[in-house]
């Protein structure tokens, strides 16, 4: 059985820049710390397709908007510090990315691709001299379950120390969640203490201070500062949906510009942290009469259904997460900030669900901006529908009587019908490379 408490800490951490790219030079710097010191002569990089596809064209934190998978690698070997996990790249400095450049310039690191492996896969081998180290992490973005120095397993390493456990406590997790009845999982959220709410608190102050960036710098694609810019022009009106889909894009163009701020992720990713927090913290400024306990514990059931409904389609897949898993998650908790049952709640999922469940994921990169800008005004809507008796029938496709079993239908679209376009989708992103 678990609570609140072990779901938050479970699911929800800090994360700088992207979580694919940080992953891999996560694995990188963990290996490094096997060899005694000097230049390496190569860097072989091994990943799984999504994990490929999500590191492929997103900016690196720290390096002024420098992207690709090899410079992550190598990053990880100068200046990467492992025992800091997904702020991993927090250290990098002009000295690290101009040495890390230099290695990828000189052909010294090999990017390949494990086209038969799924979900969440790297290993990194490095050789320096007579010496060679190895790491891999599997399973979750931080999770290093294996080292290995000149062909020899590694225990008993520090940064070995729980995160085999970690996994199986993930996979625990997911199992327990898939088990859970929505009602239930508001049961949870009932329970959270003082220890949560300032958890959750500081998840909020991460991401604004990402999306106050977006929108001083417009950062990336500036997708929120030129949606403010509308509003400001009076081309559009700045109401709950637009106050999301500002706040929600602004913060997302920052992080996949690679701004060094890091967010508060959830389920593994710093974009669904960004979707699973901004919109209700967006929406709690056209509300009156609220308290801070009440806009929190909303997030903390938006980090809730966000987890249960990745649960269900797998942390990495060919569907946007931000929009069918955070989205929900974020309509969860409008609907709940603005009062509503457990039947409103329900019908905000289905409705978000309804609406959102065709987009694709094609890799993290700065237009994912507008993705977000979709899944935050998408949440906001699919709330104050269903608050006002709107919520999408049983008979309409995927949508089922329960929002449990329409999870589950969008579950099976995730990872068992979509299988082939995630292919498509990688080959498309390669191509583009070599064309």
């Amino acid at each position: 059985m678990y609570t609140i408490k072990d779901i938050l800490r479970i699911q929800v951490a800090p994360a700088l820049g992207c979580t694919e790219p940080a992953a891999v030079a996560l694995c990188t710097a963990a290996a490094r710390t096997l060899l005694p010191g000097g230049e390496p002569d190569s860097v072989e990089l091994w990943l799984s397709p999504n994990i490929y596809k999500n590191a492929f064209a997103v900016a690196i934190p720290g390096t002024g908007g420098a992207k690709g998978i090899g410079l992550a690698g190598a990053l990880g070997f100068y200046a990467g510090d492992p025992a800091r996990k997904l702020e991993v790249l927090e250290p990098v400095n002009e000295e690290s990315l101009a040495r890390a450049q230099a290695l990828v310039a000189a052909g010294k690191v090999a990017v390949n691709l494990l086209e038969g492996r799924s979900g969440i896969y790297i290993r990194s081998t490095i050789r320096a001299g007579s010496n060679e180290a190895e790491a891999v992490v599997e399973g979750t973005h931080d999770n290093l379950v294996g080292l290995r120095s000149n062909g020899q397993p590694v225990k008993d390493h520090p940064l070995l120390s729980g995160t085999v456990a970690d996994k199986s406590e993930t996979d625990r997790l997911e199992s327990f969640l898939c088990s859970r009845t929505l009602e239930q999982l508001l049961v949870l959220v009932e329970d959270m203490d003082d220890e949560d709410l300032r958890f959750i608190r500081r998840g909020v102050e991460c991401n604004v201070k990402l999306a106050e960036h977006g929108l001083a710098f417009h950062d990336g694609l500036g997708v929120g500062g030129t949606l403010e810019r509308l509003t400001r022009e009076g081309l559009t009106c700045r109401d709950m949906v637009a106050e999301a889909r500002i706040l929600t894009s602004a913060a997302s163009d920052a992080r996949m510009a690679g701004v060094k701020l890091p967010a508060m992720s959830s389920a593994g990713s710093g974009n669904h942290g960004l979707t699973a927090v901004l919109p209700i913290w967006a929406v709690r400024t056209h509300l009156h009469h609220l308290t801070d306990k009440n806009v929190l514990k909303a997030i903390g059931l938006s980090h809730v259904v966000t987890a249960y409904i990745k649960a269900h389609t797998g942390r990495l897949s060919a569907v946007c997460g931000c929009s069918v898993a955070a989205g929900a998650g974020a309509a969860a908790g409008v609907a709940y900030l603005m009062g509503g049952n457990l039947a409103h709640i329900a019908g905000a999922i289905k409705n978000l669900l309804s609406d959102l469940a065709g987009v694709i994921c094609d890799g993290a990169k700065a237009s994912c901006s507008l993705k977000l800008a979709t899944a935050a005004g998408a949440a906001v809507q699919a709330a104050l529908f269903s608050l006002h008796g709107l919520a999408v029938g049983e008979r309409d496709g995927i949508v089922a009587l329960t929002p449990e079993q329409t999870t589950r239908n969008m579950g099976q679209i995730s990872t068992k019908g979509m299988i082939e376009t995630d292919r498509t989708i990688l080959q498309i992103m390669i191509d583009k490379q070599f064309s």
